[in-house]
């Protein structure tokens, strides 16, 4: 049976008559949770392939140059999903908008599975990138289904479904492949993504946005918001370098945990990967000292821990401090799992508070809000993903949590300039 409707500016007592068990933020226990692993399954694509570059390539006869595609085109269709597909939020009714794109991509990841030529799975991984931008109409859906009083409780925990899913992304690919091979990954997210398309069309209500600017206004309209909004340049930015040096951390610490005197193998790196996702537990924190008025101090808590765990790396990475790494290797990977915990929360912290603040704002233009926020931090994660590998191939480790400290401390300047 299908969910009532949700009135375009629903406040907490509309919220309310979503659904018979609502929770103490206007949104159910149950449909927070759903939020949570719809987001966090529909990430997965846009991540997994990172460490499958060489076996796909190797199947679809890739030239090599353009190999790197496959770890790229998911993220380069997320962003252009981003900028002209999540304003449609502000247009369509969204329900419908999240179900049909969630189809779109589970269909584009089916022609994936099955393709035989590199060009036509490059289009699908282009395409299914593209739809799996319905996240950023999920999250601000989310939202606005939560008392204003506890957005941040609500906006944490569906963040902590879409960490886990970035986290959990490389662990699970690379143990999917060591099972089946790639073709199974795919086959996995295409059964998933339609899963969860099926399950929120019987479950979201719908929520018809006011009617206001058409497709082609609101498309222009996103730079006026970038200027007329200081909270979201200044979130954006700092969650753009949180971002960076996210990426820039688990872009090369597979490089360094392959090297003596680790030398572990892919199935093992999978299992830090996996302890490293511990840091996602942040987010519902995060929400819930965002809701008690505490933003500035827990952001700037957060970028301070982020230049703690990548001190940390460095003693246990590169021998800072005088640490020995033969003599002690099984220490060493421990504090690399703490390491990587620590830096997972504090990015995490940093964009939840980020998407509470920003989903605080004009309510008529959360969809373009938020797709600019979150297209401006994928901006940051491309930048750092791409300067892990200048980084090692020109200093190692050690360049790696050098350049990782410069983002987090830039992070933490820009950070100290914020009031929200």
């Amino acid at each position: 049976m299908n969910a009532p409707d949700l009135p375009p500016n629903a406040i907490c007592p509309a919220a309310q008559t979503i659904t018979t068990h609502a929770a103490s933020g206007g949104i159910s226990a149950a449909l927070q949770i759903l939020f949570a692993a719809a987001v966090g399954i529909t990430v997965i694509n846009l991540f997994a392939t990172q460490t499958l570059i060489a076996p796909i390539a190797a199947a679809l006869g890739l030239d090599s140059r353009l190999s790197g595609m496959v770890a790229m085109l998911p993220q380069l269709g997320y962003a252009a999903g981003l900028i002209l597909l999540v304003p449609l939020a502000d247009l369509l009714e969204n329900r419908q908008l999240i179900v049909r794109l969630l189809a779109c991509c589970a269909l584009a990841l089916a022609v994936a599975t099955v393709s035989t030529s590199g060009w036509v799975f490059l289009l699908a991984i282009f395409l299914a990138g593209s739809a799996s931008s319905a996240i950023q109409i999920m999250v601000p859906l989310a939202a606005l289904m939560a008392c204003e009083a506890h957005r941040g409780r609500v906006v944490g925990n569906v963040m902590s479904g879409l960490m886990l899913g970035i986290l959990l992304s490389r662990p699970l690919a690379s143990l999917l492949v060591d099972i089946g091979g790639w073709r199974l990954l795919y086959l996995v997210l295409t059964a998933s993504v339609a899963l969860v398309a099926v399950t929120l069309s019987r479950t979201l209500p719908m929520r018809q946005p006011v009617a206001g600017l058409p497709y082609m206004a609101l498309i222009k309209s996103l730079w006026n918001l970038l200027l007329s909004q200081p909270v979201l340049r200044r979130r954006a930015l700092t969650a753009a370098l949180a971002m960076a040096t996210f990426s820039l951390f688990w872009t090369a610490v597979a490089l360094l945990l392959t090297q003596a005197p680790f030398n572990l193998s892919q199935r093992h790196i999978a299992l830090f990967a996996l302890a490293g996702a511990a840091g996602a537990i942040a987010a519902p924190l995060a929400g819930r000292i965002g809701d008690r008025g505490w933003t500035r101090p827990a952001s700037l808590a957060a970028h301070v821990l982020m230049i703690a765990a990548l001190l940390l790396a460095g003693v246990a990475g590169a021998g800072w401090g005088g640490f020995r790494i033969a003599a002690h290797p099984l220490l060493a990977i421990s504090m690399l799992v703490l390491a990587a915990i620590g830096l997972d929360a504090g990015v995490t912290t940093d964009q939840t508070l980020g998407r509470r603040a920003i989903n605080l704002l004009q309510p008529e233009a959360r969809g373009r809000l938020n797709g600019l926020f979150v297209g401006i931090f994928f901006v940051g994660g491309a930048l750092g993903a791409a300067s892990a590998a200048l980084a090692w191939v020109n200093g190692g480790w050690t360049a790696v949590c050098l350049l990782g400290i410069a983002y987090a401390v830039a992070t933490l300047a820009i950070g100290a300039l914020q009031k929200n």
